[in-house]
């Protein structure tokens, strides 16, 4: 099964600057994202895109928005249509007239599926959380007290654990890392503390 999109350009030009309101957005997680532990894990990304955008890239309101819109919506169509993912998705937003920075980044969050590279810091930041993003909630799934007390020395212990969350790919999470001149520690270190505030609905 080949998921590349076999395309490098996504939207209209004349879309820069739009976005789905926060309503609309949580509406089509709600409807196309039946299963909560993905929603779940779409969320944490989200939140992660956002704080990213807030903290070191200093964006206004709106594209802080853009960001976490990313991050919220870039799986929304693996649960119902596996064989279609990111296609589908990228589609439905294209229908609604979505910004094409942010239909880039949902296109390259996987560049070696997709085929699709990322470029902007939007592009590489989803990248670099999405599989760490994963990888750090199972692990606070299986501690006792969850997010709470965890560390960075945990989860490389984890992280070099190939049975432990092995549908994590690990080469994934270290290119992403790469692309985005960011030293993994220093990624996990931001994804804990941050992810730990969100609990989903």
């Amino acid at each position: 099964m080949s998921l590349l999109l076999n395309r490098q350009s996504f939207g209209k030009s004349e879309n820069a600057g739009n976005a789905l309101s926060k309503e609309d957005a949580h509406n089509l997680l709600i409807e196309w994202v039946p299963n909560a532990r993905l929603r779940l894990h779409m969320q944490q990304v989200g939140h992660l895109m956002k704080c990213w955008a807030h903290e070191k890239e200093n964006l206004s309101d709106a594209k802080q928005w853009h960001w976490e819109m990313a991050g919220l919506l870039h799986d929304a169509d693996w649960d119902q249509w596996p064989t279609e993912h990111c296609k589908r998705i990228i589609e439905e937003l294209e229908n609604r007239n979505v910004d094409p920075e942010i239909l880039h980044a949902i296109a390259s969050h996987g560049p070696v599926y997709f085929g699709v590279e990322p470029v902007s810091a939007m592009d590489k930041m989803l990248y670099a959380f999405d599989e760490l993003s994963g990888l750090i909630h199972a692990y606070s799934l299986m501690r006792p007290n969850g997010y709470e007390g965890m560390d960075l020395k945990g989860v490389k212990k984890r992280l070099k654990e190939k049975s432990f969350a092995a549908n994590v790919s690990r080469d994934d999470i270290q290119d992403a890392c790469n692309r985005a001149s960011i030293l993994m520690d220093d990624l996990i270190s931001f994804i804990i503390p941050r992810q730990a505030s969100v609990v989903g609905f």
